[in-house]
């Protein structure tokens, strides 16, 4: 709309506005603030895409502009002469009511469950649920590339959960239900915790049943920095992985009640442990699959790394690795 229309258009809004009831008032604040939601969304995205200008599609940088859909820019590559926008390669790409993500997001922000961000945003439950593991695949891919000093590390167990399966693989269990056998069993899904005194925190699923000494090097050794002591509980697994990869290790025998030995002890991840279970609660029980997306979700609450709904859509469309678009 070009000025002189718009101009025109304010002022005959403001005449009408002087007649409208209360609640009519507030139907039209209601309107301007989900036009509003949608322009800030599309303007992240597109801030974004300026950001990453190569192809999606072979990384080529020879590109030119070729349209708008949907209120985005699109491009189209010189090389491979295929089209694209920001969220191509994301996994927001194809979503719609894109003037809900924000909102969406500021309920994910506050730790809402499927049911009531659906109801918050005036989208169906199913929507909900498909929103929620879609912005979290490309935020849990948001973490620190290394851990340094005196890093923790140390698993912590949940029993593993099919949750929403159609084809189960062991008989039901009636709310959640119980593990077999006492003790941490092949029941159990293990999740290892890296934390170092700055407050980094990375995080694993390694699998089922107790952490074994491949499993902590495979997760451990690419993001230990060279000057970082390693402090594990007595666990031998963590004591063959630090022999074989040369670390500085420090175990604390917690079994013979050495929970602390100077500045070494365990209490910031355990206390990591605590908040992330107790938070998790919430949600009645999350399927096993699903993992690693709250602990993505988490450990951007606890560092502090996503604040905003703008930030946590950034993360979201983050384009993967071009393995991992096939």
């Amino acid at each position: 709309m070009k000025t002189p229309s718009f101009n025109q258009f304010v002022e005959r809004l403001r005449r009408q506005l002087a007649c409208l009831s209360r609640k009519q008032v507030a139907t039209v604040r209601d309107l301007a603030a989900a036009f509003a939601a949608h322009s800030l969304c599309l303007d992240t995205i597109e801030q974004h895409g300026r950001h990453h200008p190569g192809c999606p599609h072979c990384h080529g940088t020879c590109i030119y502009r070729h349209g708008y859909a949907s209120g985005l820019q699109r491009y189209r590559c010189r090389d491979c002469r295929r089209t694209y926008n920001a969220l191509t390669g994301t996994p927001l790409a194809h979503l719609r009511l894109r003037g809900k993500w924000l909102p969406y997001l500021e309920c994910m922000l506050d730790s809402k469950t499927v049911r009531k961000a659906a109801e918050t945003v005036a989208i169906h439950r199913n929507t909900s649920f498909r929103w929620r593991h879609r912005f979290l695949a490309g935020a849990q891919r948001k973490r620190p590339a290394q851990v340094r000093g005196i890093v923790e590390a140390d698993e912590t167990y949940l029993l593993e959960s099919q949750k929403g399966s159609r084809n189960l693989t062991r008989p039901a269990r009636h709310l959640g239900g119980v593990a077999d056998t006492r003790g941490i069993t092949k029941q159990h899904d293990c999740i290892l915790v890296a934390r170092d005194r700055a407050g980094n925190t990375l995080d694993w699923v390694t699998g089922r049943g107790p952490v074994s000494a491949y499993q902590a090097g495979h997760c451990l050794r690419p993001v230990l920095a060279r000057d970082a002591v390693l402090v594990t509980d007595g666990a031998m697994a963590y004591q063959r992985f630090a022999q074989e990869a040369g670390i500085a290790h420090k175990p604390l025998n917690q079994r013979a009640g050495v929970r602390v030995d100077g500045p070494y002890h365990l209490q910031n991840v355990n206390g990591y442990h605590s908040r992330f279970k107790g938070w998790l609660a919430r949600f009645r029980g999350v399927a096993s699959r699903y993992l690693p997306n709250y602990l993505g979700w988490r450990r951007a609450l606890d560092t502090h790394s996503i604040e905003t709904p703008e930030q946590f859509l950034l993360a979201a469309i983050m384009r993967q690795p071009a393995a991992s678009l096939h």
